[in-house]
């Protein structure tokens, strides 16, 4: 019997329904399907019938090796691939080509695969079953008291779906949080190559999310460029970091881009 490993985050996903809901939430005629963090190849099972490439990456070498001998045959006739490996450290192997992610996440790696596979233009889009305090923020939506950095990054590459709960009874061993199912299509890029300096944005304006937007943004870009923005939209200049959509907060940052820009050429 194979014991959940502490140190990877393992808890298994045992309920038949679930699992049944998780396949039902991914498109149809995927060419490749990547599978982080397989376990023991349950979903697995299902995911080989809606696709004939299926490539899965498994950190737990104890795990790899259950799943090289129960998956021989599919491993033989190439409809299945299985890497022992770290996924966030092999992406590029991950994003060789386009793919279509499905996960049951580690809650302590959960936020940094998500925001790796929404940066990824290979990645088509992901099905992902997550704590549902993390769901929450890549879901809310603008003046919900979640809407975080993490919903905006996801609202610029496509719509952010939270599916369906999973209870702890779900897992064995349970954790002791209740799970989230969470499915992201990417069908646009409004920000285009600039994301990491959106993501510095970002991270300014939601650094103390109690404080208003002026204040926060104060790192980032001059006051009155602030305040004026906010008056051109009739937003009050108490308006906090939750209560802009994703529509303004890219116009702010193009604002405040073209200031910084303006501001470097007179240097």
């Amino acid at each position: 019997m194979i014991r959940a490993k502490k140190k990877f985050g393992q808890n298994f996903l045992i309920d038949e329904s679930i699992k049944r809901q998780i396949i039902q939430a991914i498109p149809n005629d995927l060419e490749r399907i990547v599978e982080i963090g397989p376990g023991l190849g349950d979903l697995t099972q299902k995911l080989i019938q809606l696709s004939g490439k299926i490539e899965c990456f498994e950190i737990d070498s104890e795990l790899y090796e259950i799943l090289l001998d129960k998956f021989a045959s599919e491993i033989l006739e190439q409809k299945l691939k299985i890497t022992n490996a770290d996924a966030l450290e092999s992406w590029d192997e991950i994003a060789r080509q386009d793919y279509f992610l499905v996960a049951n996440l580690p809650y302590y790696v959960a936020t940094n695969i998500i925001l790796k596979a929404l940066s990824d233009s290979k990645c088509k889009g992901l099905v992902v079953m997550i704590q549902k305090e993390v769901a929450l923020k890549f879901s809310a939506q603008p003046g919900d008291s979640e809407f975080s950095a993490l919903a905006i990054l996801a609202g610029v590459r496509g719509d952010v779906e939270l599916l369906f709960d999973v209870p702890a009874t779900a897992f064995n061993p349970q954790p002791k949080v209740v799970s989230a199912v969470i499915r992201i299509i990417k069908d646009r890029n409004l920000i285009g190559e600039e994301l990491v300096e959106f993501e510095k944005f970002l991270k300014s304006a939601f650094s103390s999310p109690r404080k208003t937007l002026l204040k926060n943004l104060s790192s980032y870009s001059s006051k009155s460029l602030i305040e004026s923005f906010l008056l051109k939209y009739d937003l009050p200049l108490t308006t906090r970091p939750h209560e802009l959509c994703v529509a303004l907060y890219l116009k702010l940052f193009k604002e405040a881009k073209n200031e910084r820009r303006e501001e470097s050429s007179t240097r």
